[in-house]
């Protein structure tokens, strides 16, 4: 093992002392260097006797240049206002009841942040400081998970400001000039307010599917489900809403396996999917449902639909950032969380979904579901 348990280089005027053995660690089969965060320990002299893989790379200082080193020169911490944290703890000289240091954000050289906390080990309650053991994370994952709630709060409030301000207005407007407007008139303003409440109603759903995606809680109650039906269904509904019928091009290869899935769910993946091909795509809208391999190890057939248009597709630069949160094709409007929750019920499913460039140019997305069929049943 290379991390913490080389011997330091002594006897030279470095003022380094050779580095004991993890005996704490080793005695349990745990080797340090596979602890997922930073571990430094320091031992009665305040000298750093263990330093690991992670607490170099979070630290960018090789192991050998830490251990048998003073802990405060090894590890040069400073709190957010520039003061040096380990001259403000003492662990060794401060008060003898002490037993370690809560989780703070503090400072490395350079003034990278990292997450630290300390653990004070005595023989005894108040007696002389043993070890101290230092936790060391990284913040970056962090941080990026902060900006992530950050930018869903600014959205969200974003597209609520809309259509409550509408619904607001309307509503107003009619309870204090009721008499003033026709039928024709109240029934234009109702027709709005509805629209903008279905709006509200359609950003909650999204935000609870995102919830239950992240939480891992998205339930999935599986049913017999005829995809090549669903998807004609919401070929009609936009057929009935002013869609050409010839927009739509409709391939369902038969037979088809059994497909157990969750008939709700099933919809909202299509309806997003169809819904992007129309909103962004060009063209004629194919969708294409035929038998595949299944995605899961251990079932042979599954179930493929493709959907793909003949617009200007999504550029190579922006492939990988398709199924993330507030990703938008276009300045169209929607909330950019369509295609991540996409992703979340397809592989709620066991499924995987791509995206890449149809024959036509455009965009193409592919989802394939195993065929799952339930346990009892099996």
């Amino acid at each position: 093992m290379s991390v913490g348990t080389s011997n330091a280089p002594g006897g030279r005027g470095t003022g380094r002392v050779p580095a004991p053995r993890h005996g704490d660690l080793t005695g349990l089969g745990i080797d340090p260097d596979e602890l997922p965060d930073g571990l430094v320990v320091a031992d009665e002299q305040g000298l750093v006797v263990c330093f690991n893989a992670a607490a170099a790379r979070i630290t960018a200082t090789a192991p050998a240049d830490a251990l048998g080193q003073r802990l405060e020169k090894a590890l040069p911490l400073e709190d957010l206002e520039g003061r040096r944290w380990w001259q403000l703890t003492d662990p060794y000289g401060g008060l003898a009841i002490r037993v370690g240091q809560p989780e703070r954000n503090l400072l490395l050289p350079g003034g990278r942040e990292v997450l630290v906390s300390a653990r004070y080990v005595r023989a005894e309650p108040t007696g002389p400081v043993r070890r101290v053991v230092v936790s060391l994370r990284d913040t970056e994952a962090r941080r990026r998970t902060e900006r992530s709630h950050a930018e869903l709060i600014a959205t969200v409030a974003h597209e609520l400001r809309s259509p409550l301000t509408s619904v607001k207005g309307f509503t107003a407007t009619l309870l204090a000039k009721w008499e003033r407007f026709t039928d024709d008139q109240k029934r234009l303003m109702l027709e709005t307010v509805d629209a903008d409440a279905d709006r509200v109603t359609r950003l909650i759903a999204e935000l609870l599917d995102i919830s239950r995606i992240d939480s891992g809680r998205l339930e999935v109650r599986r049913q017999p489900v005829d995809i090549g039906a669903a998807v004609g269904r919401h070929i009609q509904a936009y057929v009935a809403a002013g869609q050409p019928a010839d927009r739509f091009l409709l391939r369902v290869e038969q037979p088809l396996p059994t497909l157990w899935a969750d008939p709700d769910k099933v919809d909202q993946v299509l309806s997003n999917l169809i819904e992007n091909a129309v909103r962004h795509g060009e063209g004629t809208v194919t969708i294409d449902v035929t038998a595949a391999a299944s995605p899961r190890e251990g079932e042979e057939t599954g179930t493929s639909v493709t959907v793909s248009d003949e617009g200007p597709g999504i550029p190579e630069e922006s492939m990988n950032r398709v199924f993330t949160r507030f990703w938008r094709g276009s300045k169209r409007g929607g909330t950019g969380l369509g295609l991540y929750i996409v992703k979340g019920i397809v592989e709620a499913h066991g499924g995987t979904i791509t995206v890449g460039r149809a024959p036509g140019g455009g965009a193409e997305f592919r989802f394939m579901l195993p065929v799952s069929t339930p346990a009892y049943l099996a």
